[in-house]
C-alpha cells in the first residue's frame, strides 16, 4: 500500500518545489498505514472544499460580469467605446512619459536641423543658378540660342508668305536653292 500512495506524488515545477515534495513524501512515508490513510482522507477532503469554493467564486464572478455587461449596455458603453477608451487612456500614457517626450524632443531637434541644412543647400544651388546666369559663357549660350530662334523664326515666316504650305515642302525648296538633291529628285531628272 505504500508503493501505491508513493506513486501519486506528482513531479514538482521548480528546485525548491522538489525538496518540499522530497521532505512530504519522506514524512508520508515513515508515517503508519492508518496514519497515511488517515492523512488522505483529510487532503481529499480539504481537495473537495476548495474546488467547491472556486465553483462558488466562478459563479459568483460570472454572475457579477453579466450584472456589469447589463449596467453597461445600460448607460450605452460598448464593447467598442472601452476598446476607444483604453487605447486612449494607452496612447496617453505613452505621451507622458519620459522617454517619449526625450525622443520627441530629439526628433524635433533634428528636423529642425535638417530643414536648416537643406535651406542653405538651396540657398546655395540658388545662388549658384545665378551666378551662372550673369557669367559670360551663359550670356554667349543664350545670344546664340537667340540668334537662331530668330533665324527659324525668320525662315519660317519667310516661308509662309511665299508659295510653300507645308514643312515637307519647305525641306524640298530648301534643298532646291541650296543645290542638294535628294536620290529621288536625281532619279526623275
Amino acid at each position: 500500500m505504500e508503493d501505491h500512495n508513493t506513486s501519486k506524488i506528482s513531479e514538482p515545477a521548480s528546485p525548491v518545489a522538489s525538496v518540499a515534495s522530497a521532505d512530504i513524501a519522506a514524512e508520508f512515508a515513515a508515517l503508519t498505514t492508518e496514519e497515511q490513510e488517515k492523512r488522505h482522507a483529510e487532503w481529499s477532503q480539504e481537495l473537495a472544499r476548495v474546488e467547491e469554493e472556486i465553483n462558488t467564486l466562478r459563479t459568483v464572478l460570472a454572475s457579477k460580469t453579466r450584472h456589469a455587461s447589463d449596467l453597461k449596455r445600460k448607460l450605452g458603453i460598448t464593447m467598442w467605446k472601452e476598446i476607444t477608451d483604453d487605447m486612449n487612456q494607452g496612447l496617453k500614457n505613452v505621451k507622458e512619459s519620459s522617454v517619449f517626450q526625450r525622443t520627441e524632443s530629439v526628433l524635433k531637434t533634428t528636423s529642425e536641423k535638417t530643414a536648416s541644412v537643406l535651406g542653405s543647400i538651396t540657398s546655395g544651388i540658388t545662388s549658384k543658378f545665378s551666378q551662372m546666369k550673369n557669367s559670360e559663357s551663359m550670356r554667349s549660350i543664350e545670344e546664340k540660342v537667340g540668334s537662331a530662334y530668330e533665324n527659324v523664326k525668320t525662315r519660317v515666316s519667310t516661308s509662309r508668305s511665299g508659295s510653300i504650305n507645308s514643312f515637307p515642302d519647305a525641306l524640298n525648296e530648301n534643298d532646291s536653292t541650296s543645290g542638294l538633291n535628294s536620290p529621288a529628285d536625281s532619279n526623275n531628272k
